[in-house]
């Protein structure tokens, strides 16, 4: 700890920061436009001025920029010193003599770093009277709008683009006053985290498109905390709903999973909450209903029948649960393929053994090894790529400890450390974005690269710092396995492989046996596919067996489209036994087309539930708001009404989704202690308001219905309020709206709901994480693995190939792939063979070709995949119509006539 003296204050402060990072978490007031406490400092844009003194008896001091200038034992300066005061406002006046006069009508207004900055510097009137330089704004994709004129050359936007996300296409140009940020030529964004330039800028220059298309100010949204839905890391995100729509998605900090980043398929993909095919009302064979006909209908069902229940990986534990419990547990089944719900039970028991650490986002940035088998997760956990990203400079970045260059200093990190990488090696069959940064890679047929892992096991329980006779290769990567602190493996479902899952946990263990306790990561398929695999359900294939011998006449399905998980042929056929089909959802697809009866399911933005992340973290999403039809309803509701009928209840609309967790950790040990995961309450006896305190409109949104203002929505099972009023303090980290204190409107006001600037939020996250409750889970340990390769389909003359399903961030996500942006950038259904494949089958790039596989015949485009094996081909995994193909699969070209 140090001492410091800020106008004449004393406080004992952390050594090792800045200046302006210490003085905005005493609570000071300090405006800055550069500095980021992700991306640390640069002193770029001279803001942050403080005047710095010898000692008390100084009386002159000097100027200096607070974010280059670190924390010292008995330092003395001063904040409202009046030339340090004069300076900022000076440079503020300097920084705006080129920028428009457009707050009202830019997308930033009202949540604008800039705006803030100025009145906090008391620069309130425009002296500039002269023309001002302007620029052309770029078409940059239909994610990020540009608008090159509002920019203060801070640096932001390149420095997280180009040097902490890694992307190629987005630079700084010119110089002095002439400086541009954009592309060398218009065109669409390359990273698959360009979204949050919209975040990361401290003005408009970059905006989100889709709230563009239907903007609203800040101030106007109703917003509540959630979970992401488009894959199984857990972000923690703020949705924003005005006018009975989903307006936006914004990244909600949580400092050990997503902190201050999300990825553009969780920031674009909520489009489908406003798709034109959602379900509006229940329909009972082909005719809507409503009212005493539909639960009269419903009552008739669900007492003539033996009901089967299809869970979701998609639909919350609530949900779930009460699917479960009205059909009963041997009637309760996944609803994903039997390949996939082994993968899924294999990881559990891996993750329950105890004999592994499954990490953070946050604890994957701290690896200084990281080994990928079988995943690219740029594409299947984008999130988790970015901190890969990060974890590859640990071991540059702790060289510079001997030259003293302070962690905060990225300028002269960089610049010593230059293009020096940590070790990362990557088996994946196809080339990923990651390459560029591995210190080796392979590119092979899923079942070489378990060989490669079982093989690198091997080598590990060698001691390959001993046995000469080991390859180079194997002994090198073994040696610095060994030689970390902090290894990670990365390994998951996406390649549809058991053996590159034992191959992942044979190294582990192989570690383990070493006295190296390694991290374990596992990618898995959807939002809450950990969360469903841990009922202990039969997947799809059982399900159809037990239906026919059981006579089993009616099948509720939740949430899922089952096309996507299952050959469409056999789905159809067990659709066609059923005499009476219900399907809860949310989106009209081809497993809603075969229901008897469709009940309209809220996403997401309009109920709240429960989801458990790849890591065993369980985590809550609230209700952003109500639907605007009465007839929507959360499924967990719909189903415990269907209970409620079944047993002869009246309906109670009111009933929590409280109850239902309760149940569940009382009904499955392996859920003990769910219950208390997060808060229930809201906030000195008061709700937590949805809508910030400046929300305006709410008297005339419905004055086109009627003169009077209707009494505001109430929420009797949440600790929040669909109004303004309530609680103002600072609530629970999982109870966070929004980011707003005095003087800060946009999201920079973070630093005031953080312990320390960059730092943990102040207050409980109060979670519960599956995973670490091991040794009270009575989960079983399997045992072994298949270690042996299976052949690669070798041949000269056939037009069969071994299929891989290779995952894209935009596109193999079902719901996101709704969203008219996401799908934009998702890419057309291909054939990836190499080229001397394409030569043998005298098969060009960008030709159409016919691929069977089953009974299915698909159209794709030819692509070339230099990396692919002999054999092998390549087609995205799950990008319509290449959906519910049975894995492994293999597929044969159909001659086409000349």
């Amino acid at each position: 700890m140090a001492q410091i003296h800020i106008d004449k204050e004393s406080y004992d402060v952390k050594n090792g920061k800045n200046l302006l990072e210490t003085c905005l978490s005493l609570g000071y007031q300090l405006p800055y436009f550069c500095w980021h406490p992700a991306l640390n400092s640069v002193g770029a844009c001279r803001q942050c001025a403080i005047k710095v003194f010898k000692d008390e008896k100084d009386t002159r001091g000097r100027i200096v920029m607070a974010c280059v200038e670190p924390v010292s034992d008995g330092l003395h300066l001063s904040v409202a010193d009046p030339e340090a005061s004069a300076f900022r406002s000076q440079n503020i006046e300097w920084l705006m003599t080129n920028h428009p006069h457009d707050c009202a009508v830019c997308d930033e207004g009202g949540s604008c770093h800039l705006q803030d900055m100025t009145v906090m510097t008391g620069h309130a009137y425009r002296r500039f009277q002269y023309p001002k330089r302007t620029h052309h704004n770029q078409y940059l994709g239909p994610l990020v709008h540009h608008e090159m004129n509002r920019c203060i050359q801070c640096y932001r936007c390149v420095r997280f683009y180009k040097d902490y996300a890694g992307g190629k296409d987005l630079d700084v140009f010119a110089a002095h006053d002439h400086v541009y940020f954009g592309r060398a030529k218009e065109g669409i964004l390359e990273s698959e985290f360009s979204g949050n330039l919209a975040e990361v800028c401290p003005t408009g220059v970059f905006t989100d498109k889709t709230l563009h298309t239907h903007y609203t100010r800040k101030w106007d949204l109703t917003m509540a905390p959630s979970v992401c839905q488009h894959c199984s890391l857990g972000c923690n995100i703020i949705a924003g709903e005005r006018y009975g729509s989903l307006r936006s998605i914004t990244n909600r900090y949580h400092e050990a999973v997503n902190g201050y980043f999300l990825c553009d398929r969780g920031r674009y993909g909520y489009e489908f909450v406003n798709h034109p095919s959602r379900i509006q009302h229940p329909n009972v064979r082909g005719r809507q209903v409503s009212g005493k006909e539909l639960y009269t209908t419903l009552q008739d069902l669900l007492t003539s029948k033996n009901w089967i229940g299809v869970g979701s990986p998609r639909a919350s534990l609530e949900a779930n649960f009460a699917l479960r419990k009205l059909v009963g547990d041997q009637n309760f089944y996944q609803g994903v393929s039997k390949v996939e719900a082994d993968l899924l039970q294999r990881i559990l028991h891996m993750t329950h053994s105890g004999q592994i650490h499954q990490p953070s986002l946050q604890e994957i940035e701290q690896a200084d090894l990281v080994l990928i088998l079988g995943e690219d997760p740029t594409h299947s956990a984008p999130r988790m790529a970015l901190s890969i990203r990060q974890a590859v400079r640990n071991i540059p970045l702790q060289q510079t400890a001997s030259t003293h260059i302070p962690a905060w200093h990225d300028v002269a990190q960089r610049e010593y450390i230059q293009d020096t990488k940590g070790p990362l090696y990557i088996a994946y069959p196809v080339a990923s974005k990651l390459d560029e940064l591995a210190s080796y890679t392979l590119h092979d047929h899923p079942d070489v690269l378990a060989a490669f892992g079982f093989d690198l096991a091997q080598a590990i329980g060698d001691d390959p710092l001993g046995d000469q006779n080991e390859p180079t290769l194997l002994r090198n990567i073994a040696e610095a396995l060994l030689k970390a602190e902090r290894p990670l493996i990365v390994t998951g479902t996406s390649l549809i492989s058991h053996n590159i899952l034992e191959a992942a946990w044979a190294i582990a263990m192989a570690l383990k046996h070493q006295n190296k306790n390694a991290s374990l990561s596992f990618i898995l398929p959807s939002c809450n596919s950990a969360g469903l695999a841990y009922m202990e359900a039969e997947p799809l294939e059982v399900l159809m067996k037990s239906a026919k011998q059981n006579g089993i006449s009616g099948a509720i399905v939740l949430e899922n489209d089952l096309y996507r998980h299952y050959d469409a042929l056999e789905l159809d056929q067990f659709f066609e036994s059923l005499e009476d089909i219900i399907v809860l959802d949310h989106l009209e697809q081809p497993t809603t087309a075969q229901a008897t009866v469709t009940l309209p399911a809220a996403t997401f933005a309009e109920t709240s539930g429960t989801l458990v992340n790849n890591e065993g973290r369980v985590q809550s999403f609230y209700q952003v708001y109500m639907p605007k039809n009465e007839d929507i309803r959360p499924s967990w509701q719909w189903l415990t009404e269907l209970y409620q009928i079944k047993i002869g209840l009246t309906p109670d609309l009111l009933y929590p989704s409280t109850p239902l967790l309760e149940e569940l950790a009382a009904s499955l040990p392996q859920f003990a202690g769910i219950g208390a995961h997060a808060p229930t309450f809201g906030l000195n006896g008061q709700k937590i308001p949805r809508e910030p305190h400046r929300y305006s409109g709410r008297t005339a949104m419905l004055a086109h219905i009627a003169v009077s203002e209707p009494r505001p929505d109430q929420d009797e099972l949440s600790p929040f309020s669909f109004t303004m009023e309530g609680s103002r303090g600072f609530p629970p980290p999982p109870l966070t709206p929004y980011y707003w204190s005095p003087g800060w409107n946009s999201n920079q006001a973070l630093n005031k709901y953080q312990i320390e600037v960059g730092g943990a939020l102040a207050g409980r996250h109060a979670e519960v994480n599956l995973f670490a409750m091991a040794s009270t889970i009575p989960y079983p340990t399997k045992k072994g693995g298949v270690n042996q390769s299976q052949s690669v389909i070798q041949n000269a003359t056939t037009h069969t190939f071994e299929l891989l399903p290779i995952t894209h961030i935009f596109g193999s996500e079902e719901l996101s792939g709704y969203g008219d942006a996401i799908s934009k950038l998702a890419p057309a259904p291909y054939f990836a063979i190499n080229k001397q494949e394409a030569s043998r089958l005298s098969l060009q790039p960008g030709v159409d070709i016919h691929l069977r596989i089953g009974k299915q015949t698909y159209p794709l485009t030819v692509q070339i995949g230099q990396e692919l094996p002999a054999g092998c081909a390549a087609i995205p995994y799950n990008i319509p119509p290449l959906t519910g193909i049975t894995w492994p699969a293999q597929g044969t070209l159909i001659p086409t006539t000349p």
